[in-house]
């Protein structure tokens, strides 16, 4: 480890920084630091990770040039509302980055967390949680990882791509003290005023919303119009026969209209 505190690094008082040149990855030691009492706002930052891990536990390549972070968070609340941090994180990302890029940029947010840029991936978030005797989150760990210098040609199923490809040169360290504050903002919001600000934010920023889609279930795969999110984030798919499903888990892919061909 390099040092603690801010690191020289603009951030909020509410953060603690630890930085690594390289580390397994960071999502492990956030755990560590988790069960050993560290307190909320905790971010642990490396350059590079070795075991970095996507969602369905894919492998995250972790090159050094993008933002590798995890953050501690000790929200006191039932998991259900727990798992509505993925949104306000997928938001906090989305305000980070945008004023780096070109005016007029296609940024727009995919369910459940993804941040795409002209319809490519630029970053991956993963949450892992505990949960304490009384059923309430002991901790939350908010895993995310953005490409600012390089990107691999596919992540999750979706091709990707990064801010320097877009036009956008910022370094790691720009983006992490956006991203802090942006996400602190996101985060009082939702501790003050619950998930639906949240939500109706994030929604006006969604892409294939009144679409038709494509979710990907285990073993089954479902077509219908993305209408909304109900009020625990689960998405709202209308099928063909008139049926109103709720995804809460699943993959989306917007199915091109014919005008889009």
């Amino acid at each position: 480890m390099i040092r603690s505190g801010s690191g020289g690094i603009d951030l909020p008082p509410f953060f603690r920084l630890s930085t690594f040149e390289t580390i397994d990855s960071t999502n492990i030691e956030a755990r560590k630091m988790a069960e050993a009492g560290a307190p909320e706002g905790t971010i642990i930052w490396s350059k590079r990770q070795e075991q970095g891990v996507g969602r369905r536990g894919r492998a995250w390549v972790s090159p050094e040039g993008n933002l590798y972070c995890s953050l501690l968070l000790r929200p006191a609340c039932d998991p259900v509302s727990g798992a509505c941090l993925s949104f306000l994180t997928s938001l906090a990302l989305y305000d980070a980055i945008a004023p780096f890029l070109k005016p007029g940029a296609d940024i727009k947010l995919k369910w459940p967390n993804d941040v795409l840029i002209g319809g490519k991936k630029t970053s991956g978030i993963l949450l892992e949680s505990k949960t304490g005797p009384d059923g309430n989150l002991d901790y939350v760990i908010v895993g995310t990882g953005i490409n600012i210098a390089t990107f691999p040609q596919v992540t999750d199923g979706l091709p990707a791509t990064s801010l320097k490809k877009e036009g956008a040169f910022a370094t790691v360290e720009q983006i992490l003290s956006a991203y802090a504050y942006s996400f602190l903002g996101a985060y009082m919001t939702w501790k003050r005023d619950g998930f639906e600000p949240v939500r109706d934010e994030w929604l006006a920023r969604a892409t294939g919303l009144g679409k038709r889609i494509t979710v990907n279930l285990s073993g089954q795969t479902l077509e219908g119009v993305f209408s909304g999110l109900d009020k625990k984030g689960a998405l709202i798919l209308i099928l063909d026969t008139g049926e109103r499903k709720l995804i809460t888990a699943g993959e989306v892919f917007i199915v091109p209209s014919i005008s889009d061909h």
